[in-house]
């Protein structure tokens, strides 16, 4: 699916011959204060290209980066009492109501759309089809044969879908009581650990069907397939009678997810040129896959493959930088 965009780990290491530039002067407003940005680090190597990059970009500017180690969801507990300054890649669709509940408190913000272009759901191996007949239609899933096949000692009778770790939050099972499968959401422990079970049952043909999401390098190293369930609408999510279980919400697939930006509400004050840098700041699929690879499969680390990206897309990012200083 993105095969074309891969990128070796020899292109990135090549990019990053030559001596680093020094941070320009922007004048003497900038950094407005001395202290450092803190930029949250979550639990997927994406949202780690993400933060790294900006904050490479905020040290050229001038100003002192932190990075946070923090769960997904916990983060906002830091976002709220300013203990974190910013969040780089907030995934609507998997947020619950965490985030609405802290705009709604009104000491996080929204800094803009990130630009990814996201798809989340249930995923199969393509070999998968021959032992669930049916596939890529979801109600191949309410066969007896392949929820058996799919089941585990923990989940019998029921089968198995291998879901999200724990701090990511879960529309697994929502989905299977919406649906009425007999399948279980069992949590993975992270995203190494849910990306090694599906690329182990590829080499073995085991049955696996997983929560996943896009963009992801995965999908340049698997020929993975999504479930393809009833088409989402908002109506799916509160009105039981729309769907094809009329006693349940949730029986349709997720919505395709907004990817925000998000920070402290006191951070537009406290450094309004960072702040302003923040909301122009874009990435795209096509940019962050291939570091992804570059960094899971290539094992070049998260630095080399920021500072690569920073030094090839001077002119992009400078445009972003000279807005927000004017």
């Amino acid at each position: 699916m993105f095969s074309a965009l891969r990128l070796s780990a020899v292109t990135i290491a090549l990019s990053l011959v030559g001596t680093l530039a020094m941070p320009p002067a922007y004048g003497a407003s900038i950094p407005e204060t001395k202290e450092p940005i803190k930029l949250t680090l979550n639990e997927w190597t994406g949202q780690h290209v993400t933060t790294k990059i900006a904050g490479i970009i905020l040290e050229r500017m001038g100003y002192k980066v932190e990075y946070v180690t923090a769960g997904y969801l916990p983060q906002f507990t830091a976002l709220s009492d300013g203990t974190a300054d910013a969040a780089l890649e907030i995934w609507l669709s998997n947020i619950g109501e965490t985030w609405p509940k802290a705009k709604e408190s009104g000491k996080v913000v929204e800094v803009g759309d990130l630009g990814l272009k996201a798809r989340e759901g249930w995923l199969y191996p393509s070999y998968m089809k021959d032992i669930c007949p049916g596939l890529p239609n979801w109600e191949a899933l309410k066969s007896s044969a392949c929820a058996q096949a799919l089941a585990t000692a923990d989940t019998l009778p029921k089968g198995r879908i291998l879901d999200y770790p724990p701090d990511w939050g879960s529309h697994s099972e929502a989905m299977i009581k919406g649906l009425d499968l007999q399948l279980q959401a069992v949590s993975a422990g992270s995203e190494g650990a849910l990306v090694s079970e599906l690329k182990a049952a590829a080499v073995k043909k085991t049955p696996i069907i997983a929560m996943f999401w896009s963009p992801h390098w995965l999908f340049n190293e698997l020929d993975l397939e999504w479930v393809e369930m009833p088409k989402y609408e908002p109506a799916c999510m509160d009105d039981p009678k729309w769907g094809p279980n009329p006693n349940e919400v949730g029986d349709c697939a997720l919505p395709n997810s907004e990817i925000i930006k998000v920070a402290w509400s006191g951070m537009e004050k406290k450094w309004p040129a960072a702040y302003r840098f923040l909301q122009s700041y874009q990435m795209t699929d096509e940019e962050q896959i291939p570091m992804i690879s570059a960094i899971d499969v290539n094992n070049l680390t998260l630095d080399e493959v920021a500072q690569a990206w920073v030094e090839k897309n001077k002119d992009t990012w400078q445009k972003w930088v000279d807005a927000a200083v004017k």
